[in-house]
C-alpha cells in the first residue's frame, strides 16, 4: 500500500481550500452582478422594522408595488402605492 506523507496531505489541504475560495468568489461576482435575476417577478425592495415583531415590506410584483404589514395577529395589505417619481426620492 502507498503511505500518503505529511507534505501530501497538506498539498491536498491547499488544493482543496484554493478550490473552495475561488467558488465562493465566483458565486459572490455571479450574485454582484445580478445574473439569474432577470426573469424574477416578485422582490422584497425593503423591510423596516416598526417593533421586535411587526415590519412594514415592500413588495414590487409584475412592475407594481405592495405595502404589507407583518407580524402581528394577522398580515395587512396597506395598499398598492405608485412608484417615486423621477422628481422625487
Amino acid at each position: 500500500m502507498h503511505e500518503i506523507g505529511w507534505t501530501g496531505l497538506l498539498t491536498a489541504g491547499a488544493t482543496l481550500a484554493g478550490i473552495l475560495v475561488a467558488l465562493v468568489l465566483v458565486l459572490r461576482g455571479v450574485r454582484a452582478a445580478g445574473i439569474g435575476r432577470g426573469n424574477r417577478r416578485l422582490m422584497v425592495e425593503e423591510a423596516v422594522a416598526l417593533d421586535a415583531r411587526r415590519r412594514v415590506v415592500l413588495l414590487r410584483c409584475d412592475g407594481r408595488n405592495l405595502l404589507l404589514l407583518t407580524g402581528g395577529a394577522q398580515d395587512v395589505v396597506l395598499g398598492w402605492p405608485e412608484p417615486p417619481s423621477e422628481g422625487r426620492p
